[in-house]
């Protein structure tokens, strides 16, 4: 009996010593038939690894611009979904438009390239049933999508949702999208995000004060293109491409410099629009406005500084949208025409009602002659045109809403030599560091009044947005004699 048993054991230890050479011989047979090509390594430093590390609820990795907070994001949840089969994320920006120039770049170069070009990683483009995704070999999915078009995103269940730029969403969209952290596939359910500091009033900011949400601040020197990393996990000095970096954020001044260069979140000192607040005023994707509303375009000249073309639409309330805009230096203004009618798009829109300029004769004769269209001078005083533009802001007291708004995705494409030089690319960039002239600092010391004009830099938006509310609420008012008997 015993050999019996004895007999029936090496049977089945042989069997299973069989199968356990077998599913070697078939993984070693995978790894030969598979593209000889460089692995990926990533190896994060200082705050990245405990932001790669943070399996909390919710994380935000915030800090200056330029120091990884992307691609530290973007590696963990490219790991999560290779290290978890069946895993959904989702990469997520307020608008689906802005996630190809961004994101999805640094996805695909930085992060996934290798098993892309292996066939680990394959992109979908979507259809009626399923959005747009990159499916994994072992069955993991990561969605793509904006807020913006938020159907398909929001009606599926995620283990981790990687925001970018998450200052541009709303609390509601947050809140939105941790419902969706159900999927359990992963240990944890966790939305992570990146941003430049805003305003210290701003809702993610208050949210991390609040302890709802984990703040974790990113620091230039975590980033190994632009700093050397020592082998015993010290900083050393900067790269090549690090010293011109940084000379690039150095030259920022006020409110940009302590926003991306140091990482502060702070708001300008003596805002000239201090009514403007984010949550009230930005108005979410709006696409093409309703053709009965009234259409205009305001213009301000440039050449080396930017040239603004700002498209607005007139509700049936008298409310001012800002819907399109292009926003670009280094193109004359013959060049900037056929743009200018493009982003028109009259065969679906109604012609504007006027064109409203900055007084540049030659500049409105080019424009009349490629355009077709007749310009009208602006009314360029400034004092009364700030009060203008101020009185719009205040929201009213019938309906709570403000009389203009200034919506997320009206900038067409942004000129890539002042996303370089970190200057504003729209009018939206302008408003929160439009500050008043408050003179020299001598003069200041000396106790001299600040002067009545707003500093004359990063306001080329600014006139064309006072161009606008001048033209509908300071044009034409009557003048009124007064008589002293």
């Amino acid at each position: 009996m015993s050999d019996n048993v004895d007999e029936l054991i090496a049977l089945a230890t042989g069997r299973a010593d069989a199968e356990r050479a077998e599913r070697r011989r078939l993984a070693r047979l995978e790894r030969q038939q598979r593209p000889d090509g460089p692995r990926h390594r990533y190896q994060p430093y200082g705050t990245a690894i405990e932001a790669f590390k943070y399996k909390g609820p919710e994380l935000l990795y915030a800090g200056p611009a330029g120091t990884g907070k992307s691609k530290c994001l973007l590696e963990k949840l490219h790991a999560v979904a290779l290290k978890y089969p069946g895993m959904r994320g989702l990469i997520v920006r307020k608008t689906l438009a802005s996630l190809g120039s961004t994101a999805l770049v640094t996805y695909e170069e930085h992060v996934a390239k290798e098993h892309l070009a292996n066939g680990e990683v394959v992109w979908f483009g979507g259809s009626a049933k399923e959005a747009a995704c990159y499916r994994y070999k072992n069955g993991s999915r990561i969605v793509v999508g904006g807020m913006d078009k938020s159907m398909k995103i929001m009606s599926s269940e995620y283990d981790i949702v990687y925001c970018q730029e998450a200052t541009e969403l709303t609390e509601e969209d947050w809140e939105a999208i941790t419902t969706r952290l159900r999927n359990g596939k992963v240990p944890y359910q966790q939305i992570i995000a990146d941003a430049n500091p805003d305003v210290p009033t701003h809702w993610l900011k208050v949210r991390c004060d609040q302890k709802k949400t984990h703040h974790i601040r990113s620091r230039h020197e975590d980033n190994p293109i632009l700093f050397n990393q020592n082998p015993d996990g010290t900083t050393g000095g900067l790269t090549e491409v690090g010293k011109a970096y940084m000379a690039k954020l150095d030259a920022l001044s006020g409110v940009r410099f302590m926003r991306l260069r140091k990482g502060i979140w702070c708001a300008a000192e003596g805002l000239v629009y201090e009514e403007f607040n984010p949550d009230i005023h930005i108005h979410k994707h709006i696409g093409v406005p309703p053709v009965s509303w009234t259409r205009y375009i305001t213009v301000d000249f440039g050449y080396t500084n930017p040239m603004v073309v700002q498209f607005w639409a007139e509700d049936e309330d008298g409310r001012l949208y800002l819907y399109r805009e292009l926003y670009h230096t280094k193109t004359t203004v013959e060049d900037m025409a056929p743009k200018i009618k493009a982003a028109m798009n009259l065969k679906r829109e109604p012609r504007p009602r006027m064109i409203i300029c900055d007084h540049d004769a030659e500049g409105r004769a080019v424009l009349e002659k490629h355009l077709g269209m007749s310009t009208k001078n602006a009314k360029k005083t400034v004092e009364d045109g700030i009060q203008a533009v101020k009185s719009r802001l205040v929201p009213s007291e019938v309906d709570g809403k403000p009389r203009v708004f200034l919506c997320l995705d009206a900038v067409v494409e942004k000129d890539p030599e002042l996303v370089d030089k970190k200057k504003p690319t729209c009018t939206l960039d302008e408003i929160v560091g439009y500050v008043w002239d408050r003179g020299t600092v001598k003069a200041q010391t000396d106790g001299k009044p600040p002067k009545e004009q707003p500093v004359k830099e990063n306001d080329h938006g600014m006139d064309a947005l006072r161009y606008m509310i001048a033209e509908r609420d300071l044009r034409n008012r009557p003048r009124i004699r007064t008589i002293t008997y």
